[in-house]
């Protein structure tokens, strides 16, 4: 018999007018609201995590394209956890039970450690702090290679951003990018770099706020307008004014935008995600492309960090 929620331990967060749950499996997001007013989309504690809905995402995002990869001149394989597409998708942590090693009325850092394994044979060291402020929700994921030889490393969440009432047709994007990766219809292999209005201006071009309407996204942009400071922000807001905001500084400078388009209609575009990256989809596989994939080849004993924040709008 289970004797606690299918989605682990439950760790509450408050700071002000915001309120966050954060769950131990996948080290997950799994609430997060402003006033009452929900800015992701949430899942019962109960209730075993769909979509990825909120995870951490570690040692890599996105995908590994067959699940082959060659790093260190070795080739590896590892399991195929998206099976309809034949991919690797969104790394080894997501299932993960973290423990808390601190906590407070408005923060918790969780911890976990990715075993050596075949197809990922390095030993990582992973921590993510959580915390909540007047400014929103911070999250910070932190890495140490425990290997005594270098490791591939990437990173990023997988929040379902909520502006408002409504689906996603109905919320108006600005996504400061000037590039998107394009990618196979059927796989979504990628395929090439492109600026966004060659790319396909009325699918991809969202440097000016629009509304999404019809518009199909699963790609990942790159090319971020970014303020003094080096952050750079993601907006979706409702005809109504709320909205949420996702800033995220210089260590992601990838981003996949994704509609959430499901074929049970019931649960098709509740949420836009957004999902900031240190690198890019298939970056194990860096080597086949003409772009910089921002793979990240982690040393013996070193350590590396990425964060994001998600905020209210309105």
């Amino acid at each position: 018999m289970v004797s606690h929620p299918v989605s682990g331990t439950q760790h509450s967060l408050r700071a002000g007018d915001y309120e966050a749950c954060i769950a131990s499996v996948g080290a997950t997001l799994r609430c997060l609201t402003f006033q009452g007013r929900d800015l992701v989309v949430p899942f019962g504690a109960d209730e075993v995590r769909p979509s990825y809905r909120g995870a951490t995402l570690a040692p890599w995002p996105n995908r590994v394209v067959d699940g082959v990869f060659t790093f260190g001149g070795v080739e590896r394989r590892v399991a195929l956890t998206e099976p309809a597409r034949g991919h690797a998708l969104h790394g080894l942590a997501s299932w993960l039970d973290f423990e808390a090693i601190d906590k407070g009325p408005s923060h918790v850092t969780l911890a976990a450690t990715i075993v050596a394994q075949t197809g990922y044979p390095w030993e990582l060291g992973v921590e993510t702090t959580f915390h909540l402020s007047s400014d929103g929700l911070t999250q910070t994921v932190r890495v140490h290679n425990h290997s005594d030889e270098p490791a591939p490393w990437g990173t990023g969440p997988h929040p379902y951003l909520v502006a408002g009432p409504g689906l996603v047709d109905e919320w108006t994007l600005e996504v400061p990018a000037d590039e998107v990766l394009t990618v196979t219809d059927d796989r979504l292999i990628p395929v090439s770099l492109e600026p966004v209005e060659i790319a396909g201006a009325e699918r991809f071009d969202f440097r000016r706020a629009r509304r999404i309407g019809q518009v199909e996204i699963d790609h990942a942009y790159t090319g971020f307008a970014r303020d003094a400071d080096g952050f750079a922000t993601v907006r979706v807001t409702s005809a109504d004014g709320t909205g949420v905001a996702m800033t995220w500084n210089t260590a992601c400078p990838w981003a996949q935008i994704h509609t959430a388009d499901k074929p049970d209609k019931a649960v098709s575009r509740l949420g836009l995600a957004v999902e900031p990256m240190t690198c890019a989809p298939d970056a194990f596989n860096a080597g086949r492309y003409d772009f910089d994939a921002g793979l990240i080849e982690l040393a013996p004993g070193a350590s590396s960090d990425a964060s994001w924040r998600i905020s209210a709008i309105g």
